[in-house]
């Protein structure tokens, strides 16, 4: 497979290839191992892959700038915050809230999770079998978002729609115009719901994130209503997407690999080291985009001031460089520096939160249905870009 997606002249190879998406690591090993730096066949921008570039791009924003128009692909009418804006400004607003998303708030919510994850099992348990994003992977975290929002859970299929709308635009991969439009529209939707609920929490504060952004203070200054909107558009697509992704990839790996299955479940200490080691060997966010800032040299080669890069932390996450024995699932690795959740000033908000929510889901499900596996005679489908799972049917 490795071998059909790269144009082994150049290095160029399609980020948006299905197969790719279903199993990408023996593309990542050709890639680290023939390529310091490849490109992408859609526009050709080049792909930094080796952990040591990865990390070090990650951590100088200087230079592998986040501040770009890409905002406007995704339907965003202004850049969302603080993912797509530098320090010192991305700085300023991480410190109002890292608070909110502190290790000690993600465990305060999660009796919430655990609940919500066994009224989902509660629903599918006798029926012995599911589609497993449907059932579980998708509301589990929808409903996370919609509590520590303060939004109804009633609209939780609302949300998905949207999400989908900007991550997934229901068109064909190759209509790029179609795709700008549906995400443009999807994205006025988003802003208009958001522009009602921020009036709401004027009027009446709840505890919940958006009273807390309608008050929160910058040396000095209130949030602006741009600033809160940029804010909740960017939770909407992190908060419900690259969850869902994560355990829909967790849950694929373990249900055609039986033996590291039964130790998941049977091994409950292993649990936490063992999801770093999933998130480090599935790493559903494939990649991140930057802008070169000024002229740099990776290797031998120059990367010009205003090019776009693409980060492949997928293939970071399997360099043999920084991981012994990268081609092997380790639930007992010790040093695990994996880049999953990314790194540098721009490391993941949620990732504690992330954490919480996967480690609640998975012992839930494995404490009430610990044996299962794909249903017979289907395949699983992956999605391209962030790998969420979209069809895994499982029986038990």
């Amino acid at each position: 497979m490795a071998a059909d997606n790269i144009n082994p002249e150049n290095g160029e190879i399609n980020l948006l290839d299905a197969k790719f998406a279903a199993c990408p690591q023996p593309v990542y090993a050709e890639l680290l191992e023939h390529y310091r730096i490849a490109t992408t066949a859609v526009l050709g921008a080049p792909i930094l892959s080796r952990y040591e570039d990865v990390i070090w791009a990650l951590r100088h924003p200087e230079i592998f700038s986040s501040a770009m128009d890409v905002h406007l692909a995704l339907g965003s009418e202004r850049p969302m915050i603080p993912l797509q804006v530098d320090p010192p400004t991305q700085t300023r607003y991480r410190k109002i809230l890292d608070q909110r998303f502190s290790h000690k708030r993600s465990l305060e919510l999660e009796p919430a999770v655990r609940r919500h994850a066994n009224q989902l099992i509660d629903a599918i348990i006798d029926r012995g079998e599911c589609e497993f994003g449907a059932a579980f992977a998708i509301p589990l975290p929808c409903l996370t978002f919609l509590s520590l929002m303060g939004l109804p859970h009633a609209d939780l299929d609302l949300f998905t729609e949207l999400k989908d709308g900007i991550i997934r635009p229901p068109v064909p991969g190759s209509d790029l115009v179609g795709a700008f439009e549906h995400r443009a529209a999807t994205g006025k939707r988003i802003h208009a719901y958001f522009e009602t609920v921020i009036d709401e929490r004027l009027a009446a504060p709840q505890d919940d994130i958006i009273s807390y952004l309608t008050t929160a203070v910058i040396d000095g200054d209130q949030l602006t209503r741009n600033e809160v909107l940029d804010i909740c558009f960017l939770f909407l697509l992190a908060g419900l997407d690259t969850v869902t992704a994560t355990l829909g990839c967790i849950v694929a790996y373990l249900a055609t690999n039986p033996p590291q299955r039964r130790r998941f479940g049977q091994e409950p200490e292993l649990v936490p080291q063992a999801i770093e080691e999933l998130l480090r060997w599935e790493t559903p966010v494939t990649t991140v985009t930057r802008v070169v800032k000024q002229d740099v040299m990776i290797g031998s080669v120059e990367i010009k001031a205003g090019t776009m890069v693409n980060l492949l932390l997928g293939a970071a996450d399997v360099d043999k460089a920084e991981f012994p024995d990268a081609d092997r699932v380790d639930f007992e690795r010790q040093q695990n520096r994996h880049v999953a959740f990314g790194g540098g000033p721009h490391r993941c908000l949620g990732s504690h939160l992330a954490r919480m929510e996967l480690r609640a889901a998975l012992e839930e499900w494995h404490r009430r249905i610990p044996e299962y596996t794909l249903k017979p005679g289907e395949t699983p489908r992956f999605s391209p870009s962030i790998r969420e799972v979209r069809y895994l049917p499982l029986v038990w």
